[in-house]
């Protein structure tokens, strides 16, 4: 190897994690660009009005993809995540209808979205089931359960303080945003000094990056595993009660599809599906991304069918891009 060969390959190395770095953020200029000027009206488009619709719209998505990035990191998936959203949301707007007190409804939303989060390592850990399967299988229980709970109908909330979580323009003017915003942009300072400021952080990309050599240097892939999918189970019952809040009412057939926007989301922010790759910070950028391009195709007037194929074509992009990326 010659001294100039050797003098690139640091800088190309650099060139390549600015590009990583850098690349949700220039898709998510494009595509707000991109439909500023295909509605005919970009005053409008990025109005502030606009943008509070957006981040109104991102909360749900963004808190749950902030629990996603952590498993994802682990090497594992959870395609119950819109499940999960509507069972925590119906237990809480049962909660609230019974007559109890707002704080016990979020306890509730939280410890059921936690409940199935443990079931789904038990399962992943204890029967060996792999996590597509068995996140598979509570996909389909908790939205079961999510009807059993409502009656098969939806539930009526009491107004509380809840019901201005994930309201579009805030009561109070000096909130400029969603209280729901601003809950998920101090979760997101949480997540990201947890994944890269604690010792567990450096366990959870140790697992994902190689569950034996992690075992081999004496951490337990298991309880691991068991923690993160607990916690992300409890971001997941959080985006549920935001739902809730977002549409004033506990809906047992709401979210469905929405697991594909969070792993989408994720994956757009730069996580590698096989594990050990992934921050806050893209998985938010790619939860902006979703948000707009729904917003956008919305103020196009484009059918529900055109939002659902530009999805699906995007986490099969950014997938096959990670696994360029990787090789």
């Amino acid at each position: 190897m010659t001294v100039a060969t050797a003098s690139a390959l640091p800088q190309n190395v650099a060139w390549r994690a600015w590009a990583k770095r850098l690349g949700p953020v220039i898709a998510l200029l494009v595509v707000v660009f991109a439909f500023a000027f295909a509605t005919g009206a970009p005053d409008r488009y990025l109005s502030v009005h606009n943008l509070r619709v957006v981040l109104a719209q991102t909360v749900t998505v963004g808190v749950a993809a902030l629990g996603m990035t952590m498993i994802v990191i682990t090497g594992g998936i959870d395609l119950s995540v819109g499940s999960v959203i509507a069972l925590a949301g119906v237990t809480a707007a049962r909660v609230l209808h019974a007559g109890a007190s707002p704080l016990l409804a979020v306890v509730a939303a939280l410890g059921m979205g936690a409940f199935v989060g443990l079931l789904n390592a038990a399962a992943i850990t204890r029967l060996k089931v792999i996590p597509f399967v068995a996140t598979l299988g509570s996909l389909g229980a908790a939205r079961g359960m999510a009807k059993w709970f409502a009656n098969e109908q939806t539930v009526e909330i009491p107004p509380t303080w809840l019901n201005e979580l994930a309201v579009t323009v805030p009561r109070q003017a000096a909130w400029l945003v969603a209280p729901g915003v601003w809950i998920a942009a101090v979760l997101s300072i949480c997540v990201f000094l947890l994944l890269g400021r604690t010792v567990f952080g450096r366990h959870l990309y140790a697992v994902g990056s190689n569950e034996a050599a992690a075992k081999a240097c004496g951490l337990s892939p298991n309880r691991i595993k068991l923690l993160v999918y607990s916690l992300a189970g409890a971001f997941f019952g959080l985006a549920g009660l935001l739902q809730m809040s977002r549409l004033r009412q506990g809906d047992p057939t709401v979210a469905s599809g929405v697991e594909l926007d969070v792993i989408a989301a994720v994956v757009i922010g730069g996580a590698s599906l096989s594990g050990g790759q992934g921050g806050v910070a893209g998985s938010l950028v790619g939860a902006l991304l979703m948000a707009f391009l729904r917003n956008g195709s919305q103020q196009m007037g484009w059918p529900t069918y055109v939002q659902e194929t530009m999805i699906g074509v995007i986490i099969v992009f950014a997938v096959a891009l990670d696994r360029v990326r990787r090789r």
